[in-house]
């Protein structure tokens, strides 16, 4: 049985060429064998920097390359439907990051594409097979907090660049796109559940349109709420805090897990507000893209089910949707 899986990178990223393809190509089950970019030039450049055997000028010639089993996709967030779709056609399995699509109709779009090719998709949340997230999930199951009762997150950074994709409205830019979106997939993944119902306010920047800064609240079943704030024109910090009835656990760098040093959680038994009954729990270094690159190339070659399913990207899609219908509308919205 082959044992490892061919890739073909489409774009030259920078999520892709400075984080995601050197940490897939420390696994012995990836090979990424080719990059493709509009500009040739830059392709090459990522293939000599990278020691990446091919590099092509557009994207439909390496789609065409019989070689290549699967595709990482870090597109331009309006561009993750129609290349994705045309890989599968194409033959290629695809890791597409995040977000799937720029509503639940795209990404209920890609599941039909892939039914119909019988190639798989995975949406690129490398949190959801990270160590410090899965311990967290299992810690709250098996009732280390009492009863979950509430989350609290936030995730920021500051880029004002107009030129920056990220600050593109017409190609899906704004902070929900880019980051909220975590701190839907986080709280559905810690909760086991789907948001019954959410409100949120939205404030776009004036000459970009993008929106910079949102603050959402959504309520799950048996009353659990999840608090969130995001924003691209903030201090950058990120941290989650998920609260029990006689505990709580704070994820110390949640999103952007470090690689060069052990992430952490803070388990709280409630007991003393100074902290006095903290437990640090630390994690082996490891690099969250790796481990989504091998586990994603592991369910291809040995036919196992995906880390992040498209059915759940649907779901996490539509939350989506609810939150930028609830901030127009000043509005609850019900899901």
């Amino acid at each position: 049985m082959q044992k490892t899986l061919n890739w073909g990178v489409l774009s030259t990223a920078k999520i892709g060429w400075k984080q995601v393809i050197p940490a897939m190509q420390r696994s012995p089950w990836v090979n990424v064998k080719a990059v493709a970019s509009r500009n040739l030039a830059k392709a090459q450049t990522m293939a000599n920097d990278l020691s990446i055997e091919m590099a092509y000028g557009n994207y439909e010639a390496l789609l065409a390359d019989p070689s290549i089993d699967a595709i990482y996709n870090p597109l331009p967030n309006h561009l993750h439907l129609d290349l994705t779709i045309q890989a599968l056609r194409a033959g290629k399995h695809v890791l597409c990051e995040k977000p799937i699509g720029l509503n639940a109709a795209q990404a209920e779009r890609l599941l039909e594409v892939s039914k119909e090719t019988g190639k798989r998709v995975e949406e690129a949340f490398m949190v959801c097979s990270n160590p410090q997230w899965l311990r967290t999930a299992e810690l709250v199951k098996q009732g280390k907090i009492g009863k979950l009762c509430a989350l609290q997150g936030c995730f920021s950074y500051f880029n004002n660049d107009a030129n920056n994709i990220r600050n593109q409205a017409d190609i899906g830019g704004g902070g929900v796109y880019d980051i909220g979106c975590y701190l839907v997939t986080t709280s559905r993944m810690i909760t086991q559940q789907e948001p019954t119902r959410l409100a949120a306010c939205i404030e776009h920047d004036p000459q970009m349109k993008v929106d910079r800064l949102a603050s959402v609240i959504m309520e799950f079943p048996d009353g659990v709420q999840m608090t969130w704030l995001c924003s691209t024109q903030m201090v950058p910090y990120q941290r989650v805090q998920i609260l029990g009835t006689t505990g709580r656990i704070e994820v110390e760098i949640p999103f952007n897990a470090p690689n060069d040093k052990p992430n952490r959680i803070f388990i709280d038994d409630g007991k003393e507000l100074g902290n006095a009954g903290l437990e640090v729990e630390e994690f082996p270094v490891v690099d969250q893209y790796q481990i989504q690159g091998e586990l994603f190339s592991k369910a291809v070659l040995e036919d196992k089910p995906m880390c992040v399913p498209l059915e759940s990207s649907i779901a996490n899609m539509r939350v989506i949707d609810a939150i930028f219908k609830a901030a127009k509308t000043g509005q609850w919205q019900h899901l």
